[in-house]
């Protein structure tokens, strides 16, 4: 049984460069393309885990549902916090 007591690692193991980054690119493009507001599609998508949220045009739903929904969200947090100089 794990100690409860202590507080527990959670790591997630980076992407290659042109994972992540190249999907949210693409997605963003695609839903832009289509005339959807790209920011609410997908915050849509990551809080639902609907693909409905994301335009088939370009390939870009079947290409976001590759990437798992807790990676979408650390590379946007990683490059958030970059681009506030958190770190």
């Amino acid at each position: 049984m794990k100690d409860l007591g202590n507080t527990q690692y959670f790591k997630v193991e980076t992407e290659p460069e042109t994972g992540v980054k190249v999907v949210l690119s693409t997605v963003y493009e695609a839903l832009t393309e289509k005339g959807y507001n790209p920011i609410n599609q997908i915050v849509g998508y990551i809080m639902s885990g609907d693909p409905t949220y994301i335009t088939s045009h370009n390939n870009a739903r079947s290409l976001i549902m590759k990437v798992e929904r807790d990676e979408l969200v650390e590379e946007l947090l990683t490059n958030y916090i970059k681009h506030n100089g958190w770190n």
